[in-house]
C-alpha cells in the first residue's frame, strides 16, 4: 500500500469517526438537559422536604406522601441512573477514549470531536 492510499484511508476514516461523534451531540445534548432539569428537580423537591417542620414529626414513608414532587421527582432520577442516562451523556467521549486507545498503537491520536492527531515517529536506532 504506498502512501497516497495510505492518506486516503486515513481521510476516510477520520471523516467516519467525525460523523459519528458529531451525529452523537444531539443526543447527549437532549440527555444532559434531561438529567439537569430532574436534578435540579430533586435538588428543589429535597429542600423542600428537608425544611417543612412535619418532615421529623411523621414517619419517613408519610413524609414522603406529603411530598409527591420529591418523591416523584427522586424516582426519575434513580430510573435514569438504571437507565444507562450517566453513560449517554458522556458517550462521545467514550469514543473517543477507546478510540484513542486503539490509534495509541500507530503512534495517533484523536481528539474529543473526531479528528485524528499524527504523532511524530519514535527514532529507532
Amino acid at each position: 500500500m504506498n502512501s497516497l492510499e495510505q492518506a486516503e484511508d486515513l481521510k476516510a476514516f477520520e471523516r467516519r469517526l467525525t460523523e459519528y461523534v458529531s451525529c452523537l451531540q444531539p443526543a447527549t445534548g437532549r440527555w444532559r438537559m434531561i438529567l439537569i432539569v430532574v436534578s435540579v428537580c430533586t435538588a428543589t423537591g429535597a429542600w423542600n422536604w428537608l425544611i417543612d417542620p412535619d418532615t421529623q414529626k411523621v414517619s419517613f414513608f408519610s413524609s414522603l406522601w406529603n411530598h409527591p414532587f420529591f418523591t416523584i421527582s427522586c424516582i426519575t432520577l434513580i430510573a435514569l441512573f438504571f437507565a444507562g442516562i450517566h453513560k449517554r451523556v458522556v458517550a462521545p467521549s467514550i469514543i473517543a477514549a477507546r478510540c484513542r486507545t486503539v490509534l495509541a498503537e500507530y503512534n495517533m491520536s484523536c481528539d474529543d470531536t473526531g479528528k485524528l492527531i499524527l504523532k511524530p515517529r519514535p527514532n529507532t536506532q
